[in-house]
């Protein structure tokens, strides 16, 4: 993307924060060319310092700011209250008002988590009224709420739980997808629980839908394939889809038996805007696919 300056084209400037994790370092690797992409380390960008966070972005002046820095540990948050919520909260307000003062399109991360602890059985909407049961939900629905009263041109991104088919970063974590392509070849049953209800997207959709998101109105939006069956069935549902054997598949009945799970998200706003993912079997079912031909030991 470009922008005219003194009747020259110039590449549209893009402040990535988190760039050395799971998300943020792929948004840049994918963009770097396209735009002028900046990725301040740690150690140049502190979050939880509002002057700093100023500092940093009228040093750089983006045009859009994709804000993906956050203690995104739930365990974590739980044991570091006051960190967590001076990353995943103060952080994002820092960078709301930092961006704003640039004339910045800012682009937030939030989460299904938000989602999490509501007694509803369909898929969650955006308007709905939301009180998390555990403190990362809670951290980042405030983060949404007070970087909307900074700025109403902010986007809020509810993203599911994601995944990629191949590790990028060194000493990255696992993920379902890889979790997933490790235990094929072992020939062990697999367990997946009934009780829980969630999107699962591959990364690479929601990067390539990201650039879109540039261009949309400030607000909240669901951003992830959608998906309306528990995990067992759904893996049950892509088992079948790529010709593989659904009797390796297990119904895992305790986990969240006491407490059923949904973080489902309705996709009807994001689709008014021009943005689709694939529902979570299609677009597991198209990565398992693309590995079926280069690992014999699945298919013996």
């Amino acid at each position: 993307m470009e922008r005219n300056v003194c009747g020259t084209k110039e590449k549209k400037k893009l402040l990535i924060t988190g760039a050395s994790g799971f998300l943020g370092k792929r948004i840049a690797d994918f963009y770097t060319g396209k735009y002028q992409v900046y990725t301040p380390a740690h150690g140049e960008l502190d979050l939880t310092d509002e002057g700093n966070t100023a500092q940093i972005l009228h040093k750089y002046k983006p045009d859009i700011v994709i804000h993906c820095a956050a203690i995104s540990d739930v365990g974590r948050c739980e044991k570091e209250p006051e960190s967590s919520w001076n990353i995943n909260v103060n952080g994002s307000i820092h960078i709301a008002k930092a961006a704003k003062e640039v004339q910045a399109k800012c682009i937030l991360c939030s989460s299904d988590q938000v989602y999490f602890g509501s007694s509803l059985s369909g898929a969650h909407r955006e308007e709905e009224q939301l009180k998390p049961s555990n403190l990362y939900g809670q951290e980042k629905l405030k983060a949404e709420q007070e970087c909307l009263k900074i700025d109403p041109g902010c986007v809020l991104l509810r993203l599911s739980w994601m995944y990629d088919t191949e590790t990028k970063n060194d000493g990255e974590h696992g993920d379902f997808f890889r979790t997933l392509h490790a235990q094929m070849g072992k020939k062990e049953v697999m367990q997946f629980p009934v009780y829980d209800k969630r999107g699962i997207t591959n990364v690479n959709e929601v990067i390539a839908n990201l650039e879109k998101t540039f261009q949309i109105p400030g607000g909240v939006y669901n951003f992830g394939s959608p998906n309306e069956n528990d995990t067992y069935t759904t893996m049950c549902e892509v088992f079948a889809s790529i010709g593989l054997d659904t009797g390796r598949l297990q119904r895992n009945e305790e986990a969240f038996c006491k407490n059923p799970r949904n973080l489902t998200m309705c996709q009807k706003k994001i689709n008014q805007c021009g943005i689709f993912f694939s529902s979570t079997a299609e677009g597991l079912s198209a990565a398992m696919k693309e590995r079926l031909d280069s690992n014999a030991a699945w298919n013996a």
